[in-house]
């Protein structure tokens, strides 16, 4: 290691102040205030600016509004009157999200001083880092570089039709037609959004499975509910070109002219203006560098890598848990492993899309049992208008452990967070069952899935009442 002149040193040195990156400092200033963080372009995370808040500031919006369909069944009149003034649903979108972005920004970079570097940093020797000019030495440091969204370079031609994350909600109105390019999380979510406030969407996927889903019952029935809002065209990829004043979109045989392309394609690691090829980190076929997921550490360097950066879980309490690993590891005498929670991620689409623990992709289909339940006759969704999904709930052949689950649920969400916990817990069908489920609420469809997964189960030896005996 070169002996070259710096101008600070540092315990750590934190590169990006997003989720991961905040977090981190959060573990960091535990054990040393010599530190800095360092943040080229905007601050306030992305999940606050861009990503999972102004998505469901807009997702309730369009909710809010969809909703006056189902006003005639309940003998409330009046709906054909209601209308939606777009540019004062999108400035009260952005007003929410500054909110967001202030409270983010209040409660961390505001008072940092000259902890804080505005400025892109770029690695010179594994512990030392250039930025706005300066060098800086540390004797660890975490890489949090958050990422981008994907938009093809073919796309140039018209990027002035080209929407993404980064500039959805800077629009002050809304086109009349989008074509929604990626139905993975993002594309379903604002796509569903656009359709339920007047913009005609058509989604196009190259797969043939949408929201991540790999258990093929669930993906049908998203298939059809999703379906019956706007087309969908998967299996082809996407081509787009300007016609006039329309933008041309084909895939496979199919074609519409639309005026605006919402890119969901994914997103890409922020890792290009590091050098890290300068170092001779090594990266996998994906130009990822080799971690730990466990420690966050890149093997051999004093260097850790956390969040949507290293393009392994890319959810906001991933990235923070893995900014918590890496800056409590930065700190450290020895480096630990941590035990990473159960995955869950769900979809904010209207039934909920949600994955819980191993995916149906992953499962031994001889060692597994599968309980299901189909949301029609749940009372409390058929009193709000909202029985439609089918929730899909995995244990083990043997003794009924819980494993995993897919649905497209109505309040799906409290249920995916219900089954995480109790994976997590290494808790059984059995266990479960001995849970109370009120009456009449959505749990009770999950009651009903256990029921069915617990009558596959080889083992019965549990109490089949459902209830814990007494001891003696």
């Amino acid at each position: 290691m070169k002996d070259i002149p710096v101008d600070r040193t540092v315990d750590v040195a934190i590169i990006g102040a997003g989720t991961a990156g905040l977090a981190a400092m959060s573990q960091v200033r535990r054990a040393t205030e010599n530190f800095v963080l360092i943040n080229g372009g905007e601050l306030g995370t992305t999940c606050a600016r861009v990503g999972c808040m102004p998505s469901k500031a807009i997702i309730q919006v369009a909710e809010d509004f969809h909703r006056r369909h189902t006003f005639d069944r309940v003998g409330i009149g009046g709906e054909d009157k209601l209308t939606l003034d777009i540019p004062e649903a999108m400035e009260h979108t952005r007003d929410l999200r500054d909110i967001f972005v202030d409270r983010v920004l209040a409660g961390t970079t505001d008072n940092l001083g000259d902890q804080f570097i505005d400025g892109y940093a770029r690695f010179v020797e594994p512990d030392v880092l250039e930025v706005a000019g300066h060098r800086i030495r540390a004797a660890r440091i975490v890489i949090a570089t958050g990422s981008h969204p994907v938009v093809p370079e073919s796309w140039q031609v018209f990027a002035d039709r080209v929407l993404t994350t980064d500039n959805f909600f800077e629009q002050d109105d809304l086109p009349s037609s989008v074509a929604v390019a990626g139905l993975g999380v993002i594309g379903l979510e604002l796509g569903q959004a656009l359709s339920r406030m007047g913009v005609a969407v058509t989604g196009v996927d190259m797969l043939e499975t949408i929201g991540g889903i790999t258990d093929p019952v669930v993906n049908e029935t998203a298939l059809t509910l999703i379906g019956k809002e706007f087309p969908l065209w998967l299996g082809h990829p996407v081509k787009g070109r300007d016609d006039g004043d329309k933008l041309l979109i084909t895939s496979g045989n199919q074609s519409v002219h639309i005026d605006k392309i919402l890119a969901c394609l994914g997103r890409r690691p922020n890792l290009d203006r590091l050098g890290l090829e300068r170092i001779g980190i090594d990266t996998d076929a994906r130009g990822m560098p080799q971690h730990d997921p466990h420690t966050m550490q890149i093997p051999g360097m004093p260097i850790f890598i956390a969040g949507d950066v290293n393009a392994e879980r890319q959810i906001l309490h991933e990235a923070a848990d893995e900014g918590r690993i890496a800056g409590s590891n930065a700190v450290a005498a020895e480096v630990a492993g941590y035990r990473r929670r159960t995955p869950l991620a769900i979809t904010f689409t209207d039934p909920n899309i949600a994955h819980v623990g191993l995916p149906f992709s992953e499962l031994d289909a001889e060692q597994v049992v599968i309980g299901e339940i189909r949301f029609g006759p749940v009372g409390r969704a058929l009193l709000m208008g909202r029985n439609k999904g089918v929730l899909r709930v995995y244990a083990h052949r043997q003794h009924g452990r819980l494993l995993g689950a897919s649905m497209i649920a109505p309040k799906g969400e409290h249920l995916a967070h219900l089954l995480a916990w109790s994976i997590q817990q290494h808790q059984n069908v059995f266990d479960l069952l001995k849970m109370p489920f009120y009456h009449p609420a959505i749990e009770e469809g999950l009651q009903a899935a256990l029921r069915d997964l617990k009558k596959q189960v080889v083992d019965q030896s549990e109490d089949v009442l459902e209830l814990a005996r007494l001891d003696g």
